[in-house]
């Protein structure tokens, strides 16, 4: 890859070859993530803004030499990424900012933004000969490889814990992925993925260890500042659970910058679910990570020992941001908030990052005035019951007009 110097560790600043077949350190363990390190030279060489106004490809392939794959790796033939950048006026009011915009990544082909980096993650294994990709998930990520993988040909193997939601599920045996349901957390269903790609030598998409995997999903950020016309926001909200997803946005943001595309960067707002926030306890007392339990109805951010906690800890630190919680009750009323004002749904984890906005803005830490970016992460289809649980139930009558009109009659709207 011409583009790319090779892959940093973040804790002892090794640098290892991006041909080899290295995913975390061999001197740091689990704490020796890797980063990808580009050559910025040949990125401003082969790429620029007035070559992406003239792009037509409308996916995160538009940004090919910001991503570390081979020119000419064959590619999913789904169409991940270009997801809508919403003005939502009505929201803007309810929450009283002047300037906020809602990127709806729930409109990716499995409908979440993990699409992203399973598009970055069945390409690698294209290009190094494997056959069969595995993970370990709590339902998105798991969604979102199957789906790749059967797009591009290639076998999944997904280990889901228990509580991973049926609609979820349904997409990975629909995709014809193993679907493999450990009765256990999302901890349990690691452990045993970590050791069966070990043993039967599959590809390893497991976000918080492949290293090129946050690549992918750093491309959300890379659309909202081309779609903002370069304007670069003030602050950038994002749900968390195990860390990748707000540390692939603040490579984006970085790389950017990097390479010159914009001028500043923005400052980093990290939420998790009250009953499952190792990350933000980190944050805020300045201490290590402990492990929690996984206490949410937010099952794609319930992860209590997360394996990404220090790239997302520096996003946060480095951008001079923060970190909130939010509660179930929160987070289920943000769906409905999310829905009645913006027509778009979204799933308890989607909107995580929007119950934390409420909750910043409420707190005086975000001013009316300044430009704010979330990003909706998951589609409600994927977990319609906790979807009643924040709409409600239907009015219901019998087959009858005047029993019709009674029931509407107390009712505001009509």
């Amino acid at each position: 890859m011409e583009n790319v110097k090779g892959l940093q560790c973040i804790s002892c600043g090794r640098v290892f070859p991006a041909d080899d077949r290295v995913f975390t350190c061999p001197e740091c363990g689990e704490k020796g993530i890797l980063d990808v390190i580009y050559d910025y030279d040949y990125i401003k060489k082969n790429i620029s803004r007035e070559t992406l106004s003239q792009n037509r490809d409308y996916s995160i392939w538009r940004y090919l030499p910001f991503l570390p794959v081979q020119k000419e790796s064959r590619r999913t033939p789904l169409k991940v990424g270009w997801t809508p950048l919403y003005y939502p006026q009505k929201l803007m009011e309810v929450l009283g900012l002047s300037r906020l915009f809602l990127k709806d990544d729930g409109l990716n082909p499995t409908a979440s933004l993990k699409d992203r980096a399973s598009a970055i993650a069945v390409v690698k294994a294209g290009e190094e000969g494997f056959e069969t990709v595995a993970c370990s998930s709590t339902g998105n990520a798991a969604s979102s490889l199957a789906g790749n993988a059967a797009a591009m040909g290639l076998k999944s193997v997904i280990f889901v814990p228990q509580r991973a939601p049926q609609g979820k599920v349904a997409q990975l045996l629909i995709f014809g992925a193993t679907v493999i349901s450990v009765q256990g957390n999302y901890e349990d269903a690691f452990h045993l993925s970590a050791q069966a790609i070990a043993h039967w030598g599959w590809y390893n998409r497991n976000a918080a260890i492949n290293p090129y995997l946050v690549e992918g999903k750093k491309t959300v950020t890379l659309e909202i500042c081309e779609q903002l016309n370069w304007q670069v926001p003030d602050w950038a909200i994002f749900s968390v659970g195990d860390g990748c997803t707000i540390a692939g946005a603040w490579k984006g943001f970085k790389d950017l910058y990097q390479a010159g595309f914009i001028d500043k960067l923005p400052k980093m707002a990290g939420v998790q679910a009250e009953g499952c926030c190792p990350i933000t306890r980190a944050f805020l007392s300045g201490n290590p990570l402990e492990p929690m339990e996984e206490n949410t109805l937010a099952d794609s951010i319930a992860v209590g020992v997360p394996r990404n906690p220090d790239k997302a800890l520096n996003a946060i630190r480095e951008s001079k941001g923060t970190m909130i919680n939010v509660t179930d009750e929160e987070i289920l009323q943000a769906m409905k908030l999310l829905g009645h004002t913006c027509g778009v749904f979204g799933e308890p984890a989607g909107v995580t990052g929007l119950a934390g906005l409420k909750k910043l803005v409420a707190g005086g830490l975000i001013s009316r005035d300044e430009l704010v970016v979330t990003c909706i992460t998951g589609n409600g289809l994927k977990d319609v019951n906790n979807a009643v649980k924040a709409a409600g139930a239907p009015i219901k009558v019998d087959p009858d007009l005047g029993e019709l009109k009674k029931k509407l009659a107390g009712l505001v709207r009509f």
